[in-house]
């Protein structure tokens, strides 16, 4: 069974690193940008849906479901990432209602469950505290559900508008998802900080999700307000910090295997060890910087 486990864990992490390239390396099609940047705004939609699926269903599983509410993220992540995978291979011009609402009740999901997880973090004795927050509900893993839902939405915007004249809130869509997705690596690091900083960050190898990715943020920030032309350095980040995500997941199995008894108590590490799941957010929310990269330099390529 150990073996078997780790063969399968293997062979998705490989599939995700296999599909990831995939996407980097399809060949351009004759479509608008828009349609390029709404289908793989759908893969980073997915690929954060099923992170949310595996590390909640595993972490309330820990917690033998005892609120019934916990079985919410699980079951709506994996609806959403049927969305977010029938999304990115259906037609790419035309506007999905259901897959529109489907993304939104995520989003309201996620947003639910932090206030959820926060209750339960103010309601343990001592209240807002370090110790609460390193081993209470995570105060920031629902936000990862609000983001797939968020970017997925954002897909069926981009998807039906004018592919010359398409806005979000207001703005060119463009440095609106730039804007978007730096904020979401923003969330996303404060979570893998507090998360390594009970771990007390005793691998160097920890400071990596907390110093790439918000210098990533920082210039996708920069793109959103003043970017203008091609910008190779921040597309390159981008790619650092997709990378970093599914290289995570390899340094959590490893911290697995370095737990009493390793993989061989699988069903005790895997729950107590380092979450597995949890790395590829980066990846997602990188994948829909690139998106918004892609929809800028286009702009600034025709203006």
């Amino acid at each position: 069974m150990p073996g078997a486990t780790a063969m399968i864990a293997a062979g998705l992490g490989a599939g995700l690193a296999g599909w990831w390239l995939a996407a980097r390396r399809r060949p351009a099609r004759r479509e608008p940008g828009t349609h390029r940047a709404a289908r793989r705004l759908n893969e980073a939609s997915a690929l954060l849906g099923l992170s949310v699926m595996a590390d909640s269903g595993l972490e309330h599983f820990r917690g033998e479901y005892h609120n019934r509410a916990m079985f919410a993220a699980p079951s709506v992540s994996g609806i959403q990432i049927g969305a977010s995978a029938l999304g990115a291979v259906s037609d790419p011009a035309r506007w999905s209602t259901p897959h529109h609402a489907v993304q939104v009740a995520s989003a309201a999901t996620g947003v639910s469950g932090l206030a959820f997880h926060l209750w339960n973090v103010l309601r343990r004795p001592g209240g807002l505290s370090w110790q609460n927050l390193f081993y209470g509900a995570p105060v920031g893993a629902p936000f990862a559900l609000t983001l797939a839902g968020t970017v997925g939405a954002a897909a069926e915007h981009v998807r039906g508008a004018d592919p010359h004249h398409t806005r979000l809130l207001g703005r060119p869509a463009g440095p609106a998802l730039a804007a978007g997705a730096a904020f979401g690596l923003g969330g996303t690091v404060a979570e893998a900080w507090l998360l390594h900083l009970r771990g007390a960050f005793h691998n160097p190898l920890m400071w990596l999700p907390v110093t790439v990715p918000p210098v990533t943020a920082a210039l996708l920030a920069r793109a959103a307000f003043v970017g203008r032309g091609r910008m190779p350095v921040t597309r390159r980040m981008l790619e650092a910090t997709a990378a970093l995500g599914f290289a995570g997941s390899a340094f959590h199995a490893f911290g697995v295997a370095r737990n009493m008894g390793g993989w061989r108590n699988w069903s005790q590490n895997i729950q107590s060890g380092p979450p597995l799941p949890a790395p590829p957010s980066f990846t997602g929310m990188a994948l829909a910087g690139l998106a918004a990269l892609e929809m800028m330099e286009a702009r600034n390529a025709r203006d």
